[in-house]
C-alpha cells in the first residue's frame, strides 16, 4: 500500500498517454493535432461564426460540463452553456424522457455555427447519444470525450473524438478533467495572452 499514490497517478499518466484521437471518419491523429483542431474550432466559433458551445454530461461529467462551460465564457470569451437548470432537467425528464434531456434543447437552440462537447466515461449513455444525434441533425460540430470500452458509441459519432483507454470511472473522469484543462489552457496560451 505504500506506493498506492504513485501507482495511481501513474495509471492516470498511462491513460492520458494512451489517449486515442479520431476524426469523424475514424482517422487517427496525435493528441496535439486533435487539441489544436479543437482550439482552432473554438476560435472560429467565438470570433467568426458568433456561435456557442453546449457541454453535456451525466453525474461527475455533468459537473465537468458546468465547470468548463463557465470557464469557457469567463476566461476565453466563448459563449457556453449546459442544461443544468433543475426546472428544465426535471420537466424534460418527466414530460418527455430522460433520454431527451439534452437533445430537446439542442434541437431548439443549436445551429451549424455551434459546438456540442459531450463528456461520458462510458460513451454509451442514451441521453448523450441522443444529444450527438440532435447536434448532427442541426449541423453542429461535435467533440466527444469518452473512455472504458474502445467500442463505445459516442467515439464513433463526433467530428473530434478523444478516447481514454482506462477501465475505471475514476481514471476516465480524472483524465477527462486534465484533458479539458489542457484544451482550455492551450486556447488561453494561444489567444488570450496566457493562462491564469
Amino acid at each position: 500500500m505504500s506506493n498506492y499514490y504513485l501507482s495511481y497517478i501513474n495509471e492516470i499518466h498511462e491513460a492520458l498517454s494512451g489517449m486515442i484521437v479520431t476524426d469523424r471518419i475514424g482517422n487517427t491523429m496525435d493528441s496535439d493535432e486533435g487539441l489544436m483542431r479543437w482550439v482552432e474550432k473554438a476560435k472560429k466559433v467565438r470570433d467568426e461564426d458568433k456561435g456557442v458551445f453546449f457541454f453535456a454530461g451525466n453525474g461527475a461529467s455533468a459537473t465537468m460540463a458546468e465547470h468548463f462551460s463557465h470557464d469557457c465564457t469567463q476566461n476565453a470569451g466563448i459563449i457556453s452553456f449546459t442544461n443544468a437548470e433543475t426546472s428544465a432537467l426535471t420537466a424534460i425528464s418527466n414530460d418527455i424522457s430522460f433520454e431527451e434531456v439534452f437533445s430537446t434543447k439542442i434541437r431548439k437552440l443549436l445551429t451549424e455555427k455551434d459546438v456540442l462537447v459531450t463528456i461520458s466515461s462510458s460513451g454509451n449513455s442514451p441521453n448523450i447519444i441522443k444529444a450527438i444525434e440532435a447536434a448532427r441533425s442541426k449541423g453542429a460540430f461535435v467533440v466527444t470525450l469518452s473512455g472504458k470500452s474502445a467500442e463505445n458509441k459516442s467515439r464513433q459519432m463526433g467530428d473530434l473524438n478523444f478516447y481514454i483507454p482506462a477501465d475505471t470511472y475514476g481514471l476516465v473522469e480524472s483524465a477527462h478533467a486534465v484533458l479539458l484543462h489542457c484544451w482550455l489552457d492551450l486556447f488561453l496560451d494561444k489567444y488570450m495572452g496566457g493562462r491564469h
